[in-house]
């Protein structure tokens, strides 16, 4: 029942047809409750309602809903590549050289990026015109002709904002609802959202520890002194150190120990990114 609009057992003819209307957002002991109530209310009309329109409405949906399965193989197989960890070109280019180890990172966090700017933004106009609207969604975005590859920044993290702000306020009695705390599901939105926002805005705007350390700067200003040497000279001064003076080696020193901590920050930084992905991986799902 993948593109249907609506299941006939929750439609108003079923309430008629059952003798009881579904109720809305319920908890789950609620539904428990309505489904014992209905059962017992009217049994033979409740399953007629509950299991029998189920039965029919499979029946008459069988060959669009195959349609529909060879259609999502496809947009699975070829489109979205579900099957797979991909990293964007920009990351790594296609065709280069990354040992596994190294390709872990991007992998995980263009993923996250596809979760956010695609299947989130698409939890938030699936069932909702005016979002629809808002963010211009072409006609591929949603309904039989969605091939999960409209990509909307925007709506992704509007849809976020949303999710990480819902408490439990709803299921508390009256005189509680001051005592409401922020849900699972808003809590895991948090943790989807500063990541999604390290990798977006932090993750490219650090500098290269070569750079940052000043490592480069004393490697350029060592080749310019040597430049009128000899190749082999100038190789050997530079990989030896055999021109500088005890301060120069001091500085060197001082400048690859600065490096080697910078790089080794940015990797403790990039290791435990990698274990909050995984460990808030249970909610990547709409």
């Amino acid at each position: 029942m993948s593109q249907r609009s609506k299941y006939w057992s929750c439609s108003d003819f079923a309430d008629w047809l059952r003798g009881t209307s579904k109720p809305g957002a319920q908890t789950g002991k609620g539904w428990n409750d309505w489904h014992k109530v209905a059962k017992k209310s009217h049994p033979i009309r409740y399953w007629i309602a509950e299991e029998g329109l189920d039965k029919v409405q499979n029946f008459i949906w069988w060959p669009v809903d195959k349609l529909y399965d060879l259609k999502y193989y496809i947009n699975n197989r070829w489109v979205t590549r579900t099957h797979s960890l991909t990293a964007h070109h920009r990351d790594i280019k296609p065709g280069s050289w990354r040992d596994v180890g190294n390709r872990f990172l991007p992998c995980l966090f263009n993923e996250l990026v596809d979760f956010v700017e695609v299947e989130t933004a698409w939890s938030n106009i699936a069932w909702d015109k005016k979002a629809r609207e808002k963010y211009n969604a072409p006609f591929y975005s949603v309904g039989w002709f969605r091939w999960r590859t409209w990509r909307c920044p925007e709506a992704g993290i509007e849809h976020l904002k949303w999710a990480m702000a819902l408490t439990n306020e709803e299921w508390l009695e009256e005189d509680k609802k001051h005592e409401a705390v922020l849900t699972g599901q808003a809590l895991a939105a948090k943790e989807i959202f500063e990541l999604y926002t390290w990798w977006k805005e932090v993750y490219p705007t650090r500098k290269d520890p070569h750079d940052l350390s000043g490592w480069t700067t004393w490697c350029n200003r060592r080749r310019e002194k040597l430049k009128d040497e000899d190749e082999n000279t100038r190789w050997n001064a530079l990989l030896g150190g055999e021109d500088e003076t005890p301060d120069e080696q001091a500085e060197t020193r001082r400048i690859l120990d600065l490096c080697r901590e910078i790089e080794k920050q940015q990797e403790d930084e990039d290791e435990q990114m990698m274990i909050r992905l995984i460990k808030v991986r249970n909610h990547l799902w709409t």
